[in-house]
């Protein structure tokens, strides 16, 4: 891996959070603003997106995003927890459509490359009770 000015060690603090708080400036511009010109100084030159309902670059996620809140104008989307290693972040949210709702537990994975996000992968699931324990999904 090549490291610049940005990326003084694989794992060194400062680098971490720094790719932490991009991701989560991200998600609370386009996800929770909706505002995905603001949060698009956040993409590197090139975004692959893993995610099959979601085209490629900025466009496609642009074209999601206005889907989406367009069907849904207060979707939000709460991190409840951020993980950093090398040039991953990992994000466990709460994400919901409406306010009412229960919504998806989220797992979304940005890989980041010069302190700019390149690739996107995401699990979900619909938030559900359990039968066999009281542990909350998220």
């Amino acid at each position: 891996m090549m490291h610049d000015q940005l990326q003084p060690a694989e794992n060194s603090h400062a680098w971490l959070e720094r790719n932490k708080a991009t991701v989560l400036d991200f998600i609370e511009r386009s996800v929770n603003q909706g505002n995905i010109d603001a949060a698009s100084v956040h993409f590197g030159e090139s975004y692959t997106q893993h995610n099959p309902n979601i085209a490629d670059g900025v466009q496609g996620f642009r074209e999601y995003l206005q889907q989406l809140r367009q069907a849904f104008p207060l979707v939000q989307g709460e991190v409840k927890r951020i993980f950093a290693d090398g040039d991953f972040v990992i994000v466990h949210m709460h994400a919901r459509r409406e306010p009412e709702e229960a919504g998806l537990a989220i797992v979304d994975f940005f890989r980041l490359a010069e302190g700019k996000l390149v690739e996107h992968w995401e699990v979900r699931q619909p938030i559900v009770e359990s039968n066999l324990h009281a542990n909350a999904m998220i």
